[in-house]
């Protein structure tokens, strides 16, 4: 089952301000292999399959470094096609000697944690099958276990690593907020996600059509902090693909039932939670 297309909403597209787009550049375009699709002198966007853009990298011209503790990005996490992909670039990163942050076993998945060259969070995973997902009064269970990466490296082919896989996709992304309550009610009332893990107060996952998680929030590191200033580095933005117009339209209408902020503009339409964190609302096509 693929919980990345209709009648799905999930995250498709992340705006990152850098602080330096070439040292950026070199992290993403160099290193994970994505390509270029396009690119000017301040922004670059990145592609996978050389159509659709997953990540906008942007220098602008006042630029301040992104404090950690406030809200923002928690992690990126992109979703390889298959397991054999993730053992291909875990095997890469072993031959390059490129530092990893962790490396687990969620039962739903398998993930590597890295961050790029501006502390920006990174996850790369692939999924298992969703026959494997243990469900529960409609709660997934998911845990942090060690990945058995002997077991992982068994399924390498071998080929060396020179580009993402054209499949890759943004699987999810996971957001640090300042608090839960009213952010749950952003997110569930308002765009229409279903809390599918509950960690105590300080963390949940959100999906919709029984995805272990579209969206992570969690308080973990920005428990009662500020929003970052409009000049700092990190995430600028991040768009949701909504099923159809109709079901904009009906997100837009909750939203301003909750008195959240909606902008329309030429087709665009744009929000922004309880932290500050910035969405813009598309249609898929």
């Amino acid at each position: 089952m693929n919980f990345h297309r209709y009648p799905s909403t999930y995250v498709s597209h992340v705006q990152l301000a850098v602080e330096n787009l070439e040292r950026s550049l070199l992290f993403y375009r160099d290193i994970l292999g994505f390509r270029v699709l396009e690119q000017s002198g301040s922004s670059a966007v990145l592609t996978a399959d050389g159509v659709t853009p997953l990540v906008t990298l942007e220098q602008p011209d006042t630029i301040e470094p992104r404090n950690p503790r406030q809200t923002g990005l928690y992690h990126i996490a992109f979703l390889l096609p298959s397991r054999s992909d993730l053992a291909d670039i875990l095997q890469y990163f072993i031959q390059i000697g490129y530092p990893l942050q962790g490396a687990s076993d969620h039962y739903v998945s398998e993930a590597l944690y890295l961050a790029d060259p501006e502390g920006n969070g990174i996850e790369i995973y692939a999924d298992r099958s969703p026959d494997t997902w243990s469900w529960s009064e409609g709660q997934v269970g998911m845990a942090t276990v060690a990945l058995q990466a002997d077991s992982l490296l068994h399924e390498a082919t071998g080929r060396p690593w020179t580009a993402m896989p054209s499949g890759t996709i943004i699987g999810h992304i996971h957001l640090q907020v300042s608090e839960l309550e009213k952010t749950e009610e952003f997110y569930s009332r308002g765009l229409g996600f279903e809390t599918v893990a509950r960690y105590g107060r300080q963390a949940l996952f959100i999906s919709t059509g029984k995805y272990h998680h579209h969206i992570g929030l969690n308080t973990w590191h920005s428990a009662g902090a500020s929003a970052p200033g409009k000049h700092s580095a990190g995430l600028k933005w991040f768009t949701l693909m909504l099923p159809d117009e109709e079901a904009r339209k009906q997100t837009v209408e909750r939203l301003r039932q909750l008195h959240a902020p909606v902008e329309e503009e030429a087709g665009t339409v744009r929000t922004s939670d309880p932290n500050g964190i910035h969405l813009i609302l598309q249609v898929q096509s």
